[in-house]
């Protein structure tokens, strides 16, 4: 399967720092690296929206999204705070990564540290049919909790 070709501006402020790349040959996302002029540190229970010095042009049907990285949620407790965050096909601005810390101790994020993860998807648009009943199934309205958290349970 051949890539998808995005087109992808580096902004100013992203000069000097790697496009986003794949860790392994199957890696899923692209590392988004962190674009700060100055060290950020994030306060335990604190947030800021960090930028990654790009802009990218996704074509028609897919979408972008941001997504923690494993080892910093569970080394530090860094996570993206609207996880997964939507770039959508006809956003054209830098792409941002809200970050909160919900460890323990303060975290500095430095420049070109990996901060999170970006994966290219297709997405599916629906057209809405308003009807009066919906069609039954094995669940019905059950919803949260409403399976259990134990296999037994089902």
């Amino acid at each position: 399967m051949s890539p998808l070709a995005v087109p992808i501006r580096r902004l100013p402020h992203g000069a000097g720092l790697p496009l986003p790349s794949y860790a392994t040959a199957m890696s899923a996302g692209v590392d988004l690296l962190a674009a700060v002029t100055e060290p950020v540190v994030l306060e335990p229970g604190g947030r800021a929206s960090i930028p990654s010095g790009i802009a990218i042009a996704l074509p028609p049907g897919y979408e972008a999204q941001v997504r923690p990285r494993s080892g910093l949620a569970m080394k530090h407790g860094i996570t993206v705070l609207n996880s997964p965050g939507t770039i959508d096909a006809d956003y054209r601005g830098e792409i941002g990564v809200i970050l909160v810390n919900l460890g323990d101790a303060p975290f500095g994020i430095e420049r070109g540290m990996r901060i999170a993860q970006m994966v290219v998807a297709p997405v599916n648009t629906v057209a809405w049919r308003e009807v009066d009943s919906l069609p039954g199934s094995g669940r019905g309205d059950g919803g949260f909790g409403s399976t259990g958290t134990n296999t037994k349970e089902r």
